[in-house]
């Protein structure tokens, strides 16, 4: 079948659908420009949290939990407070006692732009965009004025996904983004989740309050956190709640490290394989109670509430960029096929 960017009509909301080389991906500007659904057909692999029966309206009541929504000002703020180097904001308090956090911005949200699309015989790809300014009802919170970019490739390699954020302000505008990614499980066709492991190559763990804040106690990873990085880690079937941790990288043997996690399915021998760009310097791992047939490992840029914290930038992964300044991230997944 021929390659194809094209925009559809799913059910009353309009999307991006790329197709190349078995690979469907589905993309939701109206919702964050969130990937809805990443599927290999030819290998019978879902990759992110899917149900036929959901509409565009029970994605948007949890736009967090489907797909792979993106994040700015992600995860939780202490009391709502930002302090940067020049300001502080006062950000609204969204999340219940006895948490009392900001949480997860407003981002993954907002209707994006479609900017263009396309196709040609070796991939498919779709441009989206949001210019934050006045006109967002956030601004008042956070009068920092940025666009953002999302490109997504679609080829026989998966999918590529790159955002960049341009500071418009005259001010310092906070780095701090992530993607809470779905994924399904079982993620392979006719599987069972007491099958999957995760291989995660975490080098630390960060402990956290009873606010899921973090306390300043950093630890030595026990028996159970190196159960990531061996790859015998089952993240489904019980709870794994806000586990904390400095990323690493895998060593391959051959070539360059890997900056990312694999998921395995260990009847069929089949993966996934989940890269991210340098700039993520931690990942989180929740469940959801591990009962709704997802988890999420989530890469971030900067740990929980790292403005606030009375630690140096280098090991918190704080940045933040002048005017006219941009960021660049990256992410790629793809299926892994046993040997």
């Amino acid at each position: 079948m021929k390659n194809f960017a094209e925009i559809v009509d799913w059910k009353g909301m309009e999307c991006i659908r790329l197709f190349v080389g078995g690979y469907t991906a589905l993309i939701a500007p109206e919702i964050g420009s969130n990937v809805l659904r990443l599927r290999d057909e030819e290998n019978g692999v879902e990759f992110f949290r899917w149900d036929e029966n959901n509409t565009p309206d029970d994605i948007k009541a949890s736009p967090e939990v489907w797909g792979l929504p993106t994040l700015y000002l992600p995860n939780r703020f202490a009391d709502g407070v930002l302090r940067t180097s020049d300001a502080t904001y006062q950000l609204p308090v969204n999340e219940k006692e006895p948490y009392h956090n900001h949480i997860h911005g407003f981002l993954h949200k907002r209707a994006h732009t479609v900017m263009a699309h396309s196709a040609d015989d070796t991939a498919a790809w779709a441009r989206t965009a949001y210019i934050y300014n006045e006109n967002d009802p956030f601004f008042k919170y956070f009068p920092l004025p940025f666009v953002v970019e999302f490109f997504f490739l679609l080829s026989e390699y998966g999918l590529e996904y790159k955002v960049s954020f341009m500071n418009q302000s005259t001010k310092k505008l906070p780095v701090s983004v992530a993607t809470h990614t779905t994924i399904a499980a079982p993620f392979v066709d006719g599987a069972k989740e007491a099958d999957i492991r995760i291989q995660a190559p975490v080098t630390e763990r960060w402990t956290l309050s009873d606010r899921c804040l973090p306390t300043g106690e950093i630890l030595s990873l026990s028996d159970y956190d190196k159960t990531y990085c061996s790859g015998t880690c089952c993240p489904v079937r019980r709870v794994v709640d806000n586990e904390m941790y400095t990323a690493g990288k895998i060593e391959q043997g051959v070539g360059r490290p890997f900056h990312g996690v694999r998921m395995t399915d260990t009847a069929s021998g089949k993966g996934i394989g989940y890269e991210v760009s340098d700039g993520y310097h931690f990942w989180i791992f929740w469940n959801d109670r591990g009962e709704k047939h997802y988890f999420c490992p989530e890469p971030m840029t900067a740990m929980i509430d790292a403005p606030n914290l009375n630690l140096p930038t280098k090991q918190t992964g704080y940045c933040e960029l002048s005017s006219g300044e941009i960021i660049h991230l990256a992410q790629h997944f793809f299926t892994i096929l046993p040997e």
